[in-house]
């Protein structure tokens, strides 16, 4: 979703250049930006989702090493 509205964010920004409209400019740059923080918050939930997994598969292995004494 974030990827889709940075490139929109682009368009907008090179249209508003090429036009000279400095409003289609600022809002392209703020779409930009918008698609930039929706990508990287994506990015992050996966990362921690990642995490978890590491996490729940370390602490099953705790479980049985002491299940195991």
């Amino acid at each position: 979703m974030g990827a889709f509205e940075e490139v929109k964010g682009k368009v907008k920004t090179a249209v508003g250049d090429i036009t000279d409209n400095e409003e289609l400019e600022a809002e392209g740059r703020a779409q930009k930006d918008k698609g930039e923080a929706e990508r990287e918050a994506t990015q992050a939930k996966v990362e921690a989702k990642a995490h978890e997994a590491k996490a729940d598969v370390a602490e099953a292995k705790q479980e049985a090493a002491e299940r195991a004494k």
